[in-house]
């Protein structure tokens, strides 16, 4: 190593010491092993709105690499919108039921085995008691045979009526689920597994990645899970960001970048919760994130509260509490926070350090939401539930000045990895259903 390099690797963590130390480097043992075929058969899947009820939504639509791996809104359309991204607008032929509920997360490094918990509730959460190894809300009804939580994952949003699934009318998977059939023969799930069978493309791929698929019926929903996982494992590993050459003690940051990088490791303390070499502790914390949008009920609910973490554990001291997103390539996934209620990370870190009394304040245009009657603000709107919001937190505020925020922002851009974000295997020009892949004009 050069010398100044390496002194002033040196003094970057000197200057460190007396605060947190900088997580490890990340190598090749923090991440499943993906097989490449298999990988190159969930990009197909990823991308093929066959998977949806109306087949008109695939996984791409709202987890786009253009966008970050989001869609960049607050709140994204599935099933009923047109178009991609902050574009993306309701089809006046087929109006949309509502939108989904919570801002569409980022897929990156979700191949590396410490992300155990998904969702920003941890509904979804490996647990070697269940079977299968995995928990979710459908309990005894899971099936077995998904390889990891990740792949677990692909199973809600088929379900789901506003992602993928459409409305009762509209469709065969969306009648099947709301009449609750979901697993066995003839569920909503064999019924997908089918579409995809039934194209000899896809029969040819199955058959040649997985062993113990011998004949297109005895292709699996899970098979085709765990395919797209593979992908999403493959495709969006983020290590090779300036940040991790920092880890990896072959780079220095340099001006505000690294006045950045020691308030985050340091009295900003952000490394509190975003530790780790992926920054994230994988832990919930209630911290007063602006509540819009339609907010997370039961059907049988008349109210539009999103209570995060205690709609899974029941307990009152997870009520509001959220879980810690990952910040690699965090300056393209706005908008922020678990109904994506900020859009500026500047005004997200200013709001976050003192987030009781920043709620009140909170600034609504921050929230990107394409046009659509909702009331969105109703939370908001109301004095009794933004005080209960704002009493959950247990975090202590943060002092920080416009220079303060200016250097964190620097430092987060540091973790902007140019090859996690174009992707390696990129969007396909066509898929095996014929149908229109997601493509930003």
């Amino acid at each position: 190593m050069h010398f100044p390099l390496a002194a002033a690797i040196f003094l970057s963590i000197v200057s460190l010491a007396a605060a947190q130390t900088l997580p490890p480097p990340v190598d090749d043992a923090a991440f499943m092993p993906v097989d490449l075929q298999e990988a190159k058969l969930g990009q197909l899947l990823f991308y093929d709105p066959i998977l949806s009820g109306n087949r008109e939504t695939a996984c791409a639509t709202c987890h786009h690499p253009d966008f970050g791996t989001s869609d960049g809104v607050s709140l994204s359309f599935g099933d009923g919108g047109i178009g991609l991204g902050p574009d993306r607008h309701a089809d006046p032929k087929n109006l949309p039921e509502d939108r989904i509920p919570r801002n569409s997360p980022g897929l990156f490094n979700l191949g590396a085995t410490e992300f155990t918990v998904l969702f920003h509730d941890g509904r979804l959460e490996a647990d070697p008691t269940r079977p299968g190894g995995i928990r979710t809300p459908m309990d005894a009804d899971m099936e077995t045979g998904f390889a990891s939580v990740l792949a677990a994952q692909t199973m809600f949003p088929v379900l789901s009526r506003d992602e993928m699934a459409g409305s009762y009318a509209e469709n065969d998977i969306a009648r099947l689920v709301r009449q609750g059939r979901i697993t066995g023969p003839d569920g909503a799930w064999d019924m997908l597994a089918r579409r995809v069978a039934e194209l000899p493309a896809y029969a040819d791929e199955f058959a040649t990645v997985y062993p113990h698929i011998g004949q297109p019926d005895e292709i699996a929903f899970t098979d085709i899970a765990n395919a797209i996982a593979a992908f999403i494992a493959f495709e969006w590993r983020s290590d090779t960001a300036p940040f991790d050459e920092v880890l990896r003690g072959t780079r220095a940051l340099k001006g505000q970048q690294q006045a950045g990088l020691e308030l985050f490791f340091g009295p900003a303390r952000c490394a509190t919760c975003h530790g780790g070499p992926f920054l994230t502790d994988h832990q919930f914390h209630a911290m007063a994130a602006p509540q819009i949008g339609p907010g997370k009920a039961a059907t049988f609910e008349d109210h539009q509260r999103d209570e995060g973490r205690f709609r899974v554990t029941g307990r009152a001291t997870d009520r509001f509490a959220f879980r810690t997103p990952s910040l690699r390539n965090i300056a393209l996934t706005a908008p922020y926070g678990h109904a994506g209620a900020h859009t500026n990370l500047s005004r997200f870190i200013e709001d976050h350090a003192n987030p009781a009394e920043s709620l009140a304040r909170y600034d609504r245009t921050q929230a990107v939401l394409p046009n659509f009657k909702s009331e969105d603000f109703k939370v908001l709107d109301d004095p009794v539930q933004v005080r209960q919001i704002a009493v959950a937190v247990q975090a202590e505020p943060i002092a920080l000045t416009p220079g303060d925020i200016a250097a964190l922002v620097a430092f987060l851009d540091t973790l902007t990895d140019p090859v996690a974000i174009t992707g390696r295997l990129g969007i396909p020009k066509t898929v095996p259903s014929g149908l229109a892949v997601p493509r930003v004009d």
